[in-house]
């Protein structure tokens, strides 16, 4: 398989979905701004749905690559506050990440419809790391992990969402937002017996690396 050839399509596909969604966006499109013919595009995905199911798994890696860095640069990477505000500010830098978490219908289209379990996925895994974290003693074990989960991912959509409610000049810069929401939950959910930092963060990246090996990039 030409891997150069792919990435290529795959960059197209990634750029042209966000702009204008996956139903307005079709193969032909996709072949044109990757500077090849559709057929070739085929020789690589069997149907659109193929090539934005490998889109969505290329940029999920590349999102926990570029997280895996900013976790081993924040000395507090590993407390919850840590691991929340660095998903945040990952999650700035990629677009679709973002639609994906927002359950964006413009940017996913059909693509969402045909994959309803996807936030129900998100869901359960966000319950289920609240859960690790109150195991490894990160997160305080006096609240339920669906309802930290969901205080969670409630604060990350509006963030990420608040645009569509405020005008520009009423919402503070995104940094500030982010610090601050870290704040108040490393406040309200950190134990005072917390494991060090590092520990967990080591936890993390073995965890990280061991679903790269079951699924692959």
């Amino acid at each position: 398989m030409n891997t150069e050839r792919e990435q290529r399509i795959l960059n197209a596909a990634a750029r042209l979905i966000v702009q204008y969604g996956y139903d307005k966006t079709t193969v032909s499109e996709i072949a044109q701004a990757a500077g090849i013919s559709k057929g070739a595009v085929y020789l690589h995905f069997d149907s659109k749905e193929t090539l934005f199911d490998a889109l969505i798994k290329r940029e999920f890696w590349r999102f926990a690559e570029a997280y895996l860095k900013r976790l081993d640069a924040d000395p507090d990477g590993g407390t919850i506050a840590g691991i929340y505000k660095n998903t945040l500010y990952t999650m700035q830098d990629t677009p679709l990440m973002q639609a994906l978490f927002r359950q964006d219908r413009r940017v996913l289209g059909a693509y969402a419809r045909r994959n309803a379990n996807l936030s129900q996925f998100r869901a359960a895994s966000s319950a289920q790391f609240v859960s690790w974290m109150q195991q490894v003693g990160a997160v305080r074990r006096d609240i339920a992990p669906q309802v930290a989960a969901y205080i969670m991912t409630m604060l990350s959509y509006a963030l990420i969402s608040m645009d569509d409610v405020l005008p520009p000049e009423q919402i503070p810069p995104i940094e500030e937002v982010i610090e601050g929401i870290a704040l108040v939950l490393g406040t309200a959910l950190t134990p005072p017996d917390a494991p060090p930092s590092e520990n967990v963060k080591a936890m993390m990246r073995q965890a990280i690396e061991a679903a790269r090996g079951v699924y692959g990039e």
